[in-house]
């Protein structure tokens, strides 16, 4: 044990002795935190919608039918009660609700005016605003078909209402792909890139001739960005608290476990990308052809998964940024607990196990 601590301690002493390291692991989460104000904006298709139609009139039904037609929305349900949509929205079923009144089509034809209300899911901010003014569009486009004149004698009452996010901050959104992105590049290629530094320099024989055993050479070298991840996750969260008032409404200590989960998965690709590589520069090149690229394009960190072609949307299915960034915007964001994770969190869990296999079957191949 005084061995392997021994290790440790000398991977820390490289670390810090490495300028361009230090500036990777503790300058990135600033500089991109401060640059990502503004995110890359997309169309919206197939968003899922909940009606609660309190009238049930043939106007109600003809608006809902023509928002559906309008090839943008999906239908989820119908609603009783208007406590059942924060439910939906924490499970994900649904991400907009569309409440009519009492009276709808009567009111309009009488009074001239009636009210829909529209209650979104802010807690991808981006989306939610563009599917309101998809809705506000088809529903406007609907009424004024119902009279020809250039003149509406009715008018339509749209009132709207942003959970989780009430100032739709886009900062809401990147956050949570920031950790991902970040925890992807510190655990991943630094590890590669440091055990492959060690074949490339000829100093790995030397380690392998102590009395250090394989796993406890992994073990070693893993550790310090083991802790210097987790630090980076706690800066992020702090920036985007104090900062950008990012709040986080669950537990603090549900997010750190699934920070650990995610940056062991992300470790045991970096030993297996290691494997692989002969040289640093070939290990950087995976990582950032293999992980860090699809982690920024496939994992919705910036495009909506549900507007990419579906073959896309099945690749992306294998990217651990996915489901991550999911389980934090879940925690930080909606306040949920493992209740509603928990499909995340073991899709997590099974693709670390398989990495840690592959990789230490792979180092042990190696080896021999």
């Amino acid at each position: 044990m005084k061995r392997f601590f021994g290790l440790v301690s000398k991977e820390f002493q490289h670390i810090f002795r490495d300028v361009r390291t230090l500036v990777i692991l503790f300058g990135l989460p600033v500089v991109m935190i401060v640059l990502f104000g503004y995110v890359v904006t997309n169309e919206i298709r197939d968003v899922k919608i909940v009606v609660w139609d309190r009238s049930g009139d043939q106007l109600s039904r003809e608006a809902v039918s023509k928002i559906l037609s309008s090839g943008y929305f999906i239908l989820a349900g119908y609603l009783d009660r208007e406590e059942e949509i924060e439910s939906l929205f924490r499970s994900g079923e649904a991400k907009v609700a569309v409440i009519f009144e009492h009276d709808f089509e009567k009111n309009l034809v009488r009074e001239k005016k009636a009210a829909i209300r529209l209650v979104t899911d802010a807690s991808d901010a981006n989306s939610a605003q563009l599917a309101l003014n998809y809705l506000q569009g088809v529903l406007t486009g609907f009424f004024m078909s119902l009279d020809q004149d250039v003149s509406l004698p009715w008018a339509v009452d749209i009132k709207t209402r942003m959970f989780y996010n009430e100032e739709m901050r886009g900062v809401y959104m990147f956050v949570p792909g920031l950790m991902a992105l970040i925890l992807m590049l510190i655990s991943s290629l630094m590890t590669s890139v440091t055990i492959t530094r060690e074949k490339e320099f000829g100093t790995m024989e030397l380690l392998l001739a102590s009395p250090l055993k394989p796993v406890e050479i992994i073990l070693g070298k893993v550790t310090p960005y083991v802790l210097l991840s987790l630090v980076n996750a706690a800066t992020i969260i702090l920036l985007g608290y104090l900062v950008f008032r990012v709040p986080v409404m669950g537990s603090i200590w549900i997010l750190m476990l699934e920070c650990l989960l995610y940056i062991t998965l992300a470790l045991s690709l970096g030993v297996l990308i290691s494997t692989h590589a002969s040289t640093q520069q070939i290990a950087m090149v995976f990582s950032m052809v293999g992980l860090l690229l699809p982690t920024i394009l496939l994992s919705g960190f910036i495009f909506p998964i549900d507007n990419m072609p579906k073959i896309l949307q099945w690749f992306s299915s294998i990217m651990p940024a996915r489901w991550f960034i999911v389980i934090v915007k879940n925690v930080m964001l909606k306040g949920t607990g493992m209740a509603f994770i928990w499909k995340e969190t073991l899709i997590l869990l099974g693709m670390t196990v398989f990495f840690i296999l592959a990789a230490l079957k792979r180092f042990n191949i190696r080896l021999e």
